[in-house]
């Protein structure tokens, strides 16, 4: 690629399409899946053994049959806040003295488009990518190994060429942690892979913005540890969560703030590198200390100025209107053992952002195997496992077979653990299977996790039984036609089943409730005017519907309208909205039914046609999207002070209020915004709609 690179010229000058044909293929050439020694002797056929059973000894003897050495690992992360790259990234990305052994590079906001955040497809992808290899060290050749991208959050790996050989299972994820939980502008993305004998997992987030969001960030974190999940190549393993890792590396535009200084107070403290007292106020810091966040992660020592914000292309602080407090945004840290931080720095003559980039080089221990050790301690565990399995057959212990959760509440996750203890005398495999005729192992309101694995004699592992009613499984549990009640049956392999009871009880609530059910109901659930409605939300909050709330806060507005407790609704503008998002979601029934989805989409160009289809809607259906598209016209009047458009609400609202009864294609999509658009804009017809519309 370096050779190519020098032929052509400028390549940035290259069409997009060229760029971006060259990239993917260099993607595919260096992702392609590569034994380890490890794996290469577990498939040697003249053994002839279960694999996962040899591996759980393997895993207890590692010490027996591995060595540490070191690599050196650059980490950089950069928030481009949308532009294209203007500067070479070498002061950046080629700092080191010396070329490091991998590049793990991470940005945020690398598109700020609609169309990048609807349809998730950038034309800065090819273009960020080519200046990160052009600014890679000179003094190494390297391959690319895997790219993964959220909307605007992009992380890639690199890595020396001659290692390349020992890279395998190499996996990516993402979690949008946005409004709803499921946007894009928000979350992370994640690449985890084998090097040698140790399992690395690096994750590059975006968390909420906002100096006063500090526990939003906190759940975002919390929300992608638990839903980041990696599905190894062995499908008999449980999926992989981050923590599982052996390495695991933290990077991106975290979003923490400094608290409880004025901004000038902060510059004076800069001004003087005064670095130490400035940190005592950091955010990050102090949810660390108190253990609420990244609890067993390290960060090296920040002898550097905050990398936010400053006046693009300069190093001038923020003199917008809102004079943003500086503040250590762009962060690394780590979690693991044998990790050494070299240098952890900003890099202040890059001037495309209003963030700088920040890096961080570490020299981290990796398990390399010994084949002669490793090949002697294999054929012990053989031999081992042989004289076992013709005596004995698997057999566990559980700390408890009937289990009850009560009070369970819509989106409020519950869990029990259930502690099953290996009391056998060899290594033993189990698995929740299915019952006679079921598709899965168990209804779809509970999850066991893991679901299976393996259990070294003596052993004992933790299984958390996971209940949560979302918006495919409220709806039955409502109406009454599904009860919280489940029997699961864990099989050893080559043992006998055990039974595990659950049941529980479920506090019926509007959400997943139909709307022509709702309309019915005179206590607690009422239709409010839409007067209240404007009185409730804010129509100046900015970022309304796009910043998410609080889970906690969402909590209690969802219990307030189940309990008919409305008063006074509780909650910030933005916990308000999003707990509106996700009742309209909930809906079984969309607001648009099912059956018009067609004809919206045949008449999506047609104002007058798309209105005519409103109009035969159930009475129901049509009042709630007459009263939601006027609350949102009123809310485009106030766009200059909160900053909404038609761009903004129209996908937001078009996709949840007319909703596919399968999977929407790209086109699909564009037709659905196009639809909603026309009742975005104030017509004659609109107004007075009280008067239209029974009480």
């Amino acid at each position: 690629m370096k050779e190519d690179e020098r032929t052509r010229g400028d390549g940035v000058h290259e069409s997009q399409e060229r760029v971006k044909s060259e990239v993917r293929d260099d993607l595919i050439r260096n992702s392609q899946p590569i034994l380890s020694n490890k794996s290469q002797m577990l498939g040697m056929p003249q053994f002839g053994l279960r694999d996962n059973l040899i591996k759980c000894e393997l895993l207890k003897n590692e010490d027996a049959y591995t060595y540490i050495k070191n690599y050196s690992f650059f980490l950089g992360t950069y928030n481009v806040n949308g532009k294209n790259p203007k500067e070479s990234l070498s002061p950046w990305l080629a700092s080191t003295t010396t070329p490091p052994d991998f590049y793990l590079v991470a940005f945020q906001e690398l598109d700020l488009s609609k169309e990048a955040f609807l349809f998730n497809d950038t034309p800065k992808e090819p273009e960020w990518m080519l200046a990160v290899y052009k600014g890679l060290h000179p003094d190494a050749k390297y391959a690319f190994v895997k790219l993964v991208r959220l909307v605007g959050i992009m992380l890639l790996f690199y890595v020396k060429a001659e290692h390349a050989a020992h890279i395998s299972e190499v996996e990516v994820e993402s979690v949008g942690t946005g409004v709803m939980g499921r946007m894009g502008n928000k979350g992370a993305v994640a690449i985890r892979f084998q090097f040698h004998n140790s399992d690395i997992c690096v994750v590059n987030s975006h968390l909420a913005a906002h100096t006063e969001e500090f526990e939003r960030r906190n759940q975002d974190f919390k929300d992608i540890c638990r839903r980041m999940q990696f599905s190894p190549d062995d499908l008999t393993l449980p999926p992989l969560t981050i923590m599982k890792h052996n390495v695991v590396l933290w990077l991106g535009d975290l979003n923490y703030r400094i608290s409880d200084l004025e901004v000038d107070h902060v510059k004076d403290l800069i001004a003087k590198k005064d670095f130490e007292s400035l940190y005592n106020h950091d955010q990050l810091k102090r949810q660390m200390d108190e253990e609420v966040v990244f609890v067993g992660f390290t960060e090296g020592e920040i002898d550097f100025q905050p990398t936010y914000k400053y006046d693009t292309g300069s190093d001038q602080w923020d003199t917008s209107e809102k004079c943003r407090v500086p503040a250590w945004c762009d962060r690394i840290l780590w979690r693991g053992k044998n990790i050494k931080q070299l240098h952890y720095q900003s890099h202040m003559t890059l001037k495309t952002s209003d963030h700088k980039p920040v890096s961080s080089l570490l020299e981290i221990g990796i398990k390399v195997v010994n084949e002669e050790s490793y090949k002697r301690t294999f054929e012990e565990i053989v031999r081992h496992i042989d004289r076992l399995e013709n005596d004995c057959i698997p057999s566990v212990s559980l700390s408890q077979r009937e289990f009850h959760f009560q009070d369970v509440k819509f989106m409020q996750h519950q869990a029990k653990t259930v502690t099953v203890y290996n009391d056998g005398q060899v290594p033993c495999q189990f698995e929740f299977i299915p019952k006679l005729d079921e598709p899965s192992y168990c209804k779809p309101w509970l999850a066991a996790n893991p679901a299976k694995g393996f259990l070294a004699q003596g052993a004992s592992v933790d299984i958390d039984l996971e209940v949560f009613v979302n918006r495919s499984t409220a709806p039955e549990l409502n109406s009454g036609q599904q009860q919280l009640e489940d029997i699961l049956v864990l099989h050893l392999d080559r043992g006998k089943d055990y039974f595990i009871s659950v049941t529980g009880n479920y506090l019926p609530s509007c959400f997943g409730s139909s709307l022509s059910t709702l309309c019915l109901l005179r206590e607690p659930i009422q239709g409010m005017p839409l007067e209240t409605i404007r009185e409730t939300v804010s129509v100046l909050q900015e970022e309304l519907f796009q910043q998410p709330g609080l889970r906690s806060e969402f909590e209690e507005i969802r219990d307030c309208l189940d309990t008919g407790s409305l008063d006074t609704l509780p909650g910030s503008n933005h916990s308000v909205s999003e707990a509106l998002l996700l009742f309209l979601d909930a809906l079984p029934e969309p607001v648009i039914p099912f059956s018009f989805y067609l004809q919206c989409l045949e008449c999506c160009s047609d104002s007058s046609q798309c209105r005519q289809i409103i109009s035969m809607l159930p009475q129901c259906h049509k009042n709630v999207f007459n009263y939601l598209t006027a609350f949102l016209r009123e809310l485009l009047k106030y766009s200059a002070h909160n900053r909404l458009d038609v761009n903004i609400l129209a996908p937001i609202f078009a996709g949840i209020l007319l909703r596919s009864p399968t999977k929407q294609d790209s086109t699909e999509k564009r037709k659905v915004k196009e639809f909603f658009q026309h009742f975005l804009i104030q017509m004659p017809s609109d107004r007075d709609i009280h008067d239209k519309i029974p009480e």
